[in-house]
């Protein structure tokens, strides 16, 4: 299986070198990179332009015509699916680093198990870290079974987008990249899971990626914290329209995701909480109950668990207690926040 791999870039005219050298080097004699400018006004293009002249495995795709400014990742990538040659799309991003072995492993770990649609790799930040990043992609990055990915969906996006390989066939069954009001990674990842495709992750760091004061998570509106969690519920709110649910946190992180499920057309019947203090209050017009009297009312009831806190510690104590008492996740209960 051949791989097309998809580079969009914008103004990446001191990274895109090692990025098309790391990429180029892992690739094999029939595959390809696909590079995708968005309007760079740097000196970008002619970079990609010239490894096109050293290495045929470049394709370079010029930016569209009309208007001067990008037309953003998603339209690049469509842009480049059109034009990718194989039944295997890759990604990587032109201020990111591959690292080798990469593509073998995706490509055998795809040709080992037919039912996987995507496979990542794990990352390493660089050249510098922020607790937060490092938070996340140490979460991330311990994500590597499908189980893992599906059980994590909800709750942030779950794969690196650059480290990448996907079917042709699973991509286009759900119409490909996509403008979204929230981060289209995370769109397609959703997409994807609920369109019966599973993720996996290569358990090795295979992919530098870089993180700066420019990176769009810092900048783009789409990453607002209030767009995510439109995007759990806009995706959440089709399965809770066919059954009844509940809130597990009652704090501020589950109040917030109860409002927007409530803009979706959807509310829960009660929440669930920890704190004496709120045992017995209502939220949002919903009474808040203990933790063992709620699991009683869910068992009894059929009544799914949504867990919305706002630690990832947390997170993991609530579904260890959940998992204690019999509840299977993704079953019972899924975790949101």
């Amino acid at each position: 299986m051949w791989i097309s791999v998809l580079m969009p870039y914008r103004d990446a005219g001191v990274t895109i070198d090692d990025a098309v050298a790391s990429t180029l080097a892992d690739l094999g004699p029939c595959d390809e990179l696909v590079a995708i400018d968005d309007r760079s006004g740097d000196d970008g293009p002619d970079r990609v332009a010239e490894w096109a002249r050293r290495d045929p495995r470049v394709v370079a795709l010029g930016s569209p015509s009309g208007g001067s400014e990008g037309g953003g990742i998603a339209s690049a990538l469509a842009r480049g699916l059109d034009r990718a040659s194989h039944a295997l799309v890759g990604r990587m991003d032109a201020d990111d680093v591959t690292l080798p072995g990469r593509f073998a492993a995706q490509r055998a770990a795809l040709a080992q198990d037919p039912s996987l649609a995507v496979v990542g790799t794990q990352v390493e930040l660089f050249p510098s870290v922020t607790p937060g990043m490092d938070a996340y992609v140490r979460w991330q990055n311990a994500l590597v079974t499908p189980e893992d990915h599906a059980r994590a969906v909800h709750v942030e996006s779950p794969l690196c987008h650059p480290t990448a390989v996907l079917r042709r066939a699973a991509l286009d069954a759900v119409g490909g990249w996509r403008d979204a009001p929230w981060p289209e990674d995370w769109d397609l990842w959703l997409r994807l899971h609920h369109g019966g495709h599973r993720i996996a992750k290569v358990p090795r760091v295979l992919l530098r990626w870089r993180r700066h004061e420019g990176a769009t998570t810092l900048r783009d509106p789409r990453c607002a914290p209030e767009r995510l969690r439109r995007a759990r519920a806009g995706y959440l709110a089709p399965l809770l329209r066919a059954r009844p649910f509940a809130i597990w946190g009652a704090g501020q992180t589950g109040r917030r995701l109860a409002r927007a499920l409530a803009s979706e057309g959807v509310r829960p019947r009660f929440f669930v909480d920890i704190d004496p203090r709120k045992i017995g209050r209502r939220a949002q017009e919903a009474p808040i109950l203990a933790a063992e009297g709620a699991i009683a009312v869910a068992r009894a009831e059929d009544v799914l668990l949504v867990v919305a806190v706002g630690d990832r510690g947390a997170r993991d104590v609530v579904r260890g207690r959940l998992a204690g008492h019999g509840l299977v996740e993704g079953d019972a209960f899924v975790c949101a926040a």
